[in-house]
């Protein structure tokens, strides 16, 4: 067995050996740069294998390369374990793992689960709850499909090595079926085979019981916390599902799809970790020793096909005048913060905002998890990226906006702005990249502004407050304020302008704001978005720019 900490050394074609310790986790090995293990060659695929070190453990899995993975000279079928002082063989690189310790006989458990996550063609009917102990017989019986799975893919990835991957997938769905045929008879009175056969194809090649809930277009955020208790989100109320994983490791598999793609890591040293699905979904995962219930997934749904401003007003998130008046704003290259607190759309109403940008222009979006979609066609996309298991690597929020600084932007779109890269976006709004839009943490209109000050001294400058509001109130026109309410919707609850500074005070005032009136039927918020009577500042830059608004819609007392 390994301890806590493995020593990997690396012997590398024409150059000395290097060694470092790394911590239990998942890595991917490969010959692209963001693996943590990278290893540059033209015999080593992309993504040629993934090394896992967990439970004092050490397993190595072939992503079904051309040239193999090897242990001592033997190829790697599926996923087996390595024990302490055996050789891995990836193209012309050998690893070593604690190799001052004695090799010792390899353990191979194949097991079937390519990379890349299948997309399902039919997803597990509902089920009558089952009983406590009907619960747990059924996680028994897929604990031994999945025994009987490994058992018999292992055969067919041997003899059917370098087939295609959807072939593989028909091949693992066929072969879950057949085991599922053998036994049906067996299984317990309200446990569908059909149904069985699905969940365990989600748990060994999807993402398990979460695939149901993904879809789900009423469903908007999925919770799973540890692997008996799956909560979701639906119609903005929070319901617990009769949905289970097997055990943690079935978790933490799901969680190894997620992340690995996208380069990132999750393991004791850095155990949480930001990604994202292939639709742009938000991922969150934490896993022991900070969660003490077992890992934990949490999932923001993005809608399929982005909302629109329509879609926005159909909610009742805003009007059909603030929409309006919000896409001259944006035409008229006004900087613009969209501000709330978390889970208020903010991310879904900058991709709106996002949308009134002219097609004519070059966008450039910088986020920590591509999770905007925009639909222009001159768009230039920057992720932030995490350190690799030396702690090196690391290009963060704050890098990349500075560097969007030489990319010739006529627009930046900063994700979200929560460090030292604030004082950097208002450097940009104020040099001449007008137009640039960002999202914020904040309870309130005013409380952006205190935000956006502690984040500018988190910089490391030292600047002096009236200097902090100085760039603030020189570079930020417009807040749209957006709040989550008691019954789960989303509205706009301001939208204010910033119009100076008298001493040291940001002077602000409201254009329109959501007045509640009571609650209705089933905890409806009952209240209207209106104009508070105030006029922006700059209508008669409006008119200098060939533009047209009606004015009628800032007096009070045509609100709806």
């Amino acid at each position: 067995m390994a301890s806590s900490t493995v020593k990997m050394v690396i012997h590398r074609p024409d150059k000395d050996p290097s060694s470092f310790d790394i911590e239990p986790g998942i890595y991917t090995v490969g010959s692209d740069s963001d693996c943590k293990i990278a290893l540059p060659h033209s015999e080593v695929e992309g993504r040629h294998a993934i090394l896992t070190v967990q439970n004092n453990e050490i397993w190595i899995e072939d992503l079904a390369s051309e040239s193999g993975t090897l242990i001592d000279g033997l190829p790697v079928s599926g996923r087996a374990e390595v024990a302490d002082g055996q050789k891995i063989s990836v193209g012309p690189f050998t690893l070593i793992v604690n190799p001052s310790q004695a090799p010792s006989e390899v353990a191979a458990v194949p097991e079937a689960k390519p990379t890349p996550e299948p997309a399902l063609k039919s997803t597990p009917t509902p089920e009558k709850k089952l009983s406590a102990p009907a619960m747990d017989q059924k996680r028994s019986i897929k604990q031994q499909i999945h025994k009987e799975l490994v058992e018999r893919m292992d055969i067919k990835r041997m003899s059917l090595s370098g087939i295609g991957q959807e072939s593989l997938i028909e091949k693992a769905r066929s072969t879950i079926d057949g085991i599922v045929s053998d036994v049906q008879d067996r299984l317990p009175l309200g446990i569908s085979p059909d149904d069985l056969a699905t969940e365990i194809f989600n748990e060994a090649l999807a993402l398990g019981p979460l695939e149901i809930f993904l879809a789900d277009d009423d469903i908007t955020e999925i919770m799973v916390n540890g692997p008996n208790q799956i909560y979701v989100e639906k119609h903005g109320k929070l319901i617990l599902t009769d949905q289970t994983f097997i055990d943690d490791a079935s978790v933490l598999a799901i969680i190894e799809r997620i992340v690995s793609p996208l380069g990132r890591r999750i393991d004791e040293s850095q155990p949480y970790v930001d990604a994202r699905l292939e639709d742009g979904s938000r991922v969150n995962a934490i896993i022991k020793p900070l969660s003490l219930v077992g890992p934990c997934l949490t999932i923001r749904k993005f809608s399929k096909i982005p909302f629109t401003d329509k879609d926005l007003i159909n909610f009742g998130t805003m009007t059909a005048d603030i929409a309006e008046f919000i896409s001259i704003c944006v035409r008229l290259r006004k900087n613009i913060i969209v501000a709330g607190g978390t889970g208020s759309g903010k991310t879904s109403l900058l991709n709106v905002l996002s949308s009134y940008i002219p097609n004519t222009e070059r966008i450039v979006t910088i986020e920590d998890a591509a999770e905007l979609r925009l639909t222009q066609d001159h768009i230039v996309r920057l992720e932030a990226r995490p350190p690799n298991i030396e702690g090196k690597g690391a290009i963060t929020i704050r890098d990349l906006v500075r560097n969007a600084l030489r990319m010739r932007p006529d627009r930046i779109v900063v994700g979200e702005c929560r460090g030292g890269e604030t004082l950097d976006m208002l450097q940009a709004m104020n040099t001449g990249h007008d137009g640039s839009l960002t999202t914020v943490h904040a309870n309130a209109p005013r409380d952006v502004i205190s935000r956006l000050e502690t984040m500018v001294l988190m910089s490391g400058m030292e600047l002096p407050v009236r200097a902090i509001r100085e760039q603030i109130a020189s570079a930020v026109d417009l807040i749209v304020h957006e709040s989550r309410m008691s019954d789960g919707s989303r509205k706009i609850t301001n939208v204010t302008e910033i119009v100076g500074q008298e001493g040291d005070q940001i002077t602000m005032q409201d254009i329109f704001e959501f007045k509640q009136t009571g609650i209705g039927e089933e905890g409806k918020v009952l209240g209207s978005l209106r104009p508070t009577g105030s006029v922006p500042t700059f209508l008669e830059e409006i008119k200098s720019q060939g533009m047209t608004i009606d004015h009628s819609m800032f007096t009070p007392d045509t609100a709806i």
